[in-house]
């Protein structure tokens, strides 16, 4: 089914690169005018995607982006909050700066991207937002510290929102991948002392067999953004082959 987007208005937050840049990809082939913000987005280009430099922490620059949107389009129809950094410590180690990014990038990030662009959206009577959150959301994986906090909260906020305006035409939902080949998968299991026997290891974890791709993930925020998906609300799927399920590895 193609142009599963034709004319909506799509903000996708870390859209340079990973699944931010898969989603918009994948949302601009489906006809939707897909705006791409990301700290990198200037250096960076594709067909389909208006790309505006800016960062997600900061709301004056949100609202800038927000409204650089509306004047040129109108409208705003779906947002993918997909921003977001790795940050894992151990608890006492961690240091107070260390604490605030991760609480502001993974999940302070999508209210404030989010209270931007809800107006709009209530004034037209429909939207839909979609989270990307995490498995570490769902289970604590040691050594990851505070990363998990913060998604156990933007799951909570997915659901928070989606209840309080589900009347108003809204839906707020969440995907939560478990590992995802992108950029910093490849550098992180590049960087192990047998990088194959690395992936060989992540891969048989995991019940399939294998690691997933961002494409994956984007199909999956292309059909929670999608009208196929217009009684789905304050929803998370995970995206992960199974792993979570399983009770020892």
């Amino acid at each position: 089914m193609a142009h599963r987007l034709q004319g909506k208005v799509a903000i996708v937050t870390g859209a340079a690169r990973g699944i931010g840049a898969a989603v918009a990809r994948l949302f601009a082939e489906q006809g939707a005018h897909v705006v791409g913000l990301d700290l990198e987005a200037s250096r960076r280009s594709a067909e389909g995607i208006l790309n505006i430099t800016g960062d997600v922490t900061r709301p004056e620059q949100v609202a800038a982006a927000v409204t650089s949107t509306l004047d040129r389009f109108a409208a705003i129809d779906i947002l993918i909050n997909n921003a977001g950094a790795n940050v894992f410590a151990e608890p006492l180690q961690l240091s107070d700066s260390e604490w605030e990014r991760c609480i502001e990038l993974d999940l302070k990030a999508a209210w404030t991207v989010a209270k931007a662009v809800l107006p709009s959206m209530l004034s037209q009577g429909a939207g839909s937002i979609v989270n990307i959150a995490s498995v570490h959301g769902h289970k604590i994986i040691p050594g990851c510290f505070p990363y998990p906090v913060a998604k156990h909260g933007l799951i909570g906020l997915t659901r928070a929102l989606a209840i309080e305006y589900a009347a108003r035409g809204i839906r707020v939902n969440s995907i939560s991948p478990g590992l995802i080949l992108t950029a910093q998968t490849e550098a992180w299991l590049a960087a192990q002392p047998n990088p194959e026997a690395a992936r060989r290891r992540q891969a048989e974890l995991i019940p399939c067999r294998r690691i997933g791709t961002p494409s994956e993930v984007a199909y999956t925020a292309l059909f929670l953004a999608s009208d196929e998906a217009r009684f789905i609300n304050a929803a998370d799927i995970a995206i992960d082959g199974g792993r979570m399920q399983l009770y020892h590895e």
